[in-house]
């Protein structure tokens, strides 16, 4: 069996489902269930006879050291962190404590665990660690896409934590032999993501008629990663990736903030007209930039592909319509994380920037 940190998250919680739907293999997970956190996005495996859920913090020494005792996994999958730029800029506290502190913790809990191991269980054992493409900075227009052995440039407090998570899991490797593996992705998209990240915050805003706000010009821009295919990325590099590697996954789909936003709303023009007939891109607003906005990030998979044959199965275009479908089918999905405390937190960050009295507020589109 393998134990998934974080694994009610937006992309945790669509890697356990997937990974219970394509292997015979059992799952712990293990989530604090903060805001991002949703026991919803496990709703569809509740009950599951190779299924079992734990509420914790990754940083809970005993809690982790009970789990890894009683169930003996061959694998960790940490997908817990905090990821959220514009939360970072306004709590870095958090980030440092679940990304740094965190991490260091579950690395010692399963340096400890693996140390008792013998024989062909200590040999298959793994430690799999899940980070962005955010701790490599920010690429020029021009600039070739991050490879692997692209310098850290981190510029956010989120992208600093998550480097220095990257960087503790090297050194438990080099330094203690712990059998490590790191992914860096590019933006994820899907189903089960929480809405203030960019698309599913332009899909709830606009079947709700609010402003959509997109920051500066709209013209940073991101390289987009179906959910489905990271999931199926992390697994290829369960299986088969080089000890204390390092496998950066991306979509092949590098767009501006304005032209994923755009393609939201001619989806939603298609699936859900507005009342007037008038276009849900009118509703695109442009605000305030936020401090320290990366201008471009792009990925350069060519080592997954060519070592491991993976490959992206969705482009940006089938992606985006069996996201946008997701959410316009899973309204109660929505409205259950779209809690007081999460609105709360909403208005303080952004102000009252088309402010109704539905359960979504709105806000400015992160990435």
């Amino acid at each position: 069996m393998i134990l998934v940190t974080g694994g009610a998250g937006f992309i945790g919680s669509n890697f356990v489902r997937a990974w219970l739907d394509v292997t015979t293999e059992p799952v712990v997970t293990l989530d604090k269930l903060t805001y991002a956190g949703n026991l919803a996005s496990l709703a569809p495996v509740a009950g599951h006879p190779r299924h079992r859920f734990v509420q914790g913090d990754i940083g809970d020494v005993a809690l982790v050291r009970t789990l890894l005792a009683e169930h003996r996994p061959r694998a960790i999958v940490n997908l817990a962190a905090e990821s959220h730029v514009d939360r970072s800029i306004h709590g870095p506290a958090a980030f440092v404590e679940t990304n740094v502190l965190g991490t260091f913790r579950l690395l010692e809990c399963a340096r400890e665990y693996w140390g008792g191991l013998e024989g062909t269980e200590r040999a298959a054992f793994r430690f799999l660690h899940v980070s962005t493409d955010e701790v490599y900075g920010s690429l020029a227009a021009d600039a070739a896409p991050f490879t692997e052995a692209t310098p850290y440039q981190p510029n956010s407090p989120y992208s600093a934590s998550k480097a220095a998570s990257d960087h503790l899991v090297r050194a438990w490797h080099h330094t203690y032999g712990l059998p490590v593996l790191t992914t860096n992705c590019s933006n994820n998209y899907g189903p089960y993501q929480f809405p203030e990240k960019l698309i599913p915050l332009m899909i709830v805003n606009a079947c709700a008629g609010r402003p959509l706000p997109v920051y500066g010009d709209g013209g940073n821009v991101r390289d987009w990663l179906f959910v489905d295919d990271h999931a199926a990325a992390i697994r290829r590099v369960l299986a088969a990736g080089r000890l204390g590697e390092v496998y950066n996954i991306g979509g092949r789909s590098e767009r501006t903030n304005l032209e994923v936003v755009q393609a939201v709303c001619r989806a939603l023009d298609a699936r859900r007209p507005r009342p007037d007939g008038s276009s849900h891109a009118d509703l695109v607003t442009f605000v305030t930039d936020r401090p320290g906005h990366d201008r471009r990030y792009a990925i350069d998979a060519r080592k997954i592909e060519q070592e491991l044959g993976w490959r992206p199965a969705a482009t940006f275009e089938s992606g985006l319509a069996a996201t946008v479908d997701w959410y316009l089918e899973h309204a109660e999905w929505v409205e259950g994380v779209q809690s007081g405390a999460y609105r709360r937190w909403i208005d303080a960050q952004y102000g009252a920037l088309g402010r109704t009295s539905t359960p979504a507020s709105s806000a400015v589109a992160a990435s």
